[in-house]
């Protein structure tokens, strides 16, 4: 998109009991206290998430996700119920404009995993993705021990791609990565599975 600064105070997307907004200033001292709640799970497979994490480290990230929307860098979203409650974070960074293509990234505090949230999140981003940033692409790439993560591409529509030998980098060791894709397509069920769905 050639400007993006309206996006980041007009930018809704809503899936089943959830709202996607840009990150606000506000936020931050519910960042730093669901971060700190998540550190056995989520600290596991992202290092920013560690025991030293400080209400700093959460100002610093909402004013990054703030400052990279204008520039088209990376589109952070903060997860958050029908109540308002911050429950993680969803985004698209890593962008190859050329090959129109992204990453996408997510993670859920602890005490609202298994919940099925970051499915729900994920298509509504992908269709962001898709339909405003004109994506043709889009990958998810998680630890092959990451099942939660897996799980959750997988829930999301996503299609397994394959292992990647030492894809990524964890507590400063290499490791395997399972590779996944979404694409336009992949968002538009069948007819029948939307009834299904809705009954």
């Amino acid at each position: 998109m050639s400007d993006t600064t309206p996006l980041l105070a007009t930018v809704q997307l809503a899936a089943p009991g959830l709202r996607l907004r840009p990150w606000e200033t506000s936020d931050i001292d519910a960042l730093y206290e669901a971060a700190v709640e998540s550190l056995d799970t989520v600290g596991r497979w992202l290092p920013w998430c560690h025991p030293g994490y400080v209400r700093d480290d959460a100002r610093a990230w909402v004013e990054l996700c703030r400052s990279s929307w204008p520039g088209g860098e990376h589109y952070a979203f903060a997860i958050v119920d029908d109540e308002g409650r911050l429950l993680g974070d969803i985004g698209l960074n890593h962008f190859d404009h050329p090959q129109r293509r992204a990453n996408m990234g997510y993670w859920i505090r602890r005490t609202a995993q298994g919940r099925g949230i970051v499915p729900r999140a994920a298509k509504a981003v992908a269709a962001f993705g898709f339909e405003a940033l004109r994506l043709q692409r889009i990958e998810i790439i998680a630890a092959v021990d990451n099942t939660a993560s897996r799980r959750c591409a997988e829930k999301a529509g996503a299609h397994f791609e394959g292992i990647g030998r030492h894809r990524l980098t964890i507590a400063n060791q290499p490791v395997d990565a399972a590779m996944y894709s979404l694409l336009p397509s992949d968002l538009i069920q069948p007819a029948d599975a939307q009834s299904s769905a809705m009954s």
